[in-house]
């Protein structure tokens, strides 16, 4: 099943930005996430880890059997077969970290750029996750030329959260979402592989989400920060 050699306060808005679009983000103050699957994800993580460095074979044995629970727990939480679940960790090897999701946030008279995602029909902030060898700020304004047909300068960075704080729908691995801001160079609206297409949203007429991309109460901070050019970037 495994290869028993594989080493597997934050900041608030400028002054001038209301109390009531502050606690608009976020639905829910800790993790959102079940309990069992936290314990999962931490089991998981830890014994990846613990592979990366460990050189006693009883040691390395041990880390191995804290993978297997973890994995048994997803499996029995979820309904998935574990040998799914092995499968789906199969590349998780080194030492754990989080996962890095890129979104721009492209506004034009105070509406903001979304696209529609193929995958479940719903909309999102263009963005997915950066590569090795690019810029944060390179993997947004890349993204957003595939998903959206538009070429776009990234120009400041609005926000940098914990996936697991917000209540995104629960998912296993440990995710950080940088939100950045940016504005047109030259394009037009343009379908893709991954977008059905892509169009400007006032923050009053919001289309159906993707809960998993984006939140509706990340967009209203997003809108609130846009609007306050001097903020500093709100993170966790």
């Amino acid at each position: 099943m495994f290869d028993k050699r594989r080493r597997a306060a934050r900041p608030g808005f400028a002054a001038r930005i209301p109390q009531a679009e502050r606690d608009g983000l976020r639905e829910a103050q800790s993790s959102s996430e079940p309990q069992w699957l936290r314990w999962a994800k931490r089991l998981q993580t830890m014994a990846q880890t613990g592979l990366m460095y460990a050189r006693d074979p009883h040691d390395i044995e041990r880390y191995h059997a804290i993978t297997g629970i973890a994995h048994e727990m997803l499996a029995a939480s979820t309904g998935i077969e574990c040998a799914a679940v092995d499968d789906f960790f199969a590349h998780e090897i080194g030492h754990a970290t989080p996962k890095v999701d890129v979104r721009a946030a492209i506004f034009r008279d105070d509406a903001v750029l979304l696209v529609q995602e193929r995958k479940d029909g719903l909309w999102s902030l263009p963005g997915g996750w950066a590569d090795v060898d690019e810029a944060p700020s390179e993997a947004a304004a890349r993204e957003t030329l595939e998903e959206s047909g538009y070429r776009v300068r990234i120009t400041r960075l609005l926000a940098l959260y914990d996936k697991r704080l917000h209540p995104h729908p629960p998912q296993p691995f440990f995710v950080y979402k940088l939100f950045f801001e940016g504005e047109i160079i030259s394009g037009r609206a343009t379908p893709s592989d991954e977008t059905f297409g892509a169009a400007f949203f006032r923050s009053d007429e919001l289309p159906p989400l993707s809960l998993d991309r984006v939140l509706p109460g990340q967009l209203a901070r997003l809108f609130a920060l846009h609007r306050a050019p001097d903020a500093a970037a709100d993170f966790d």
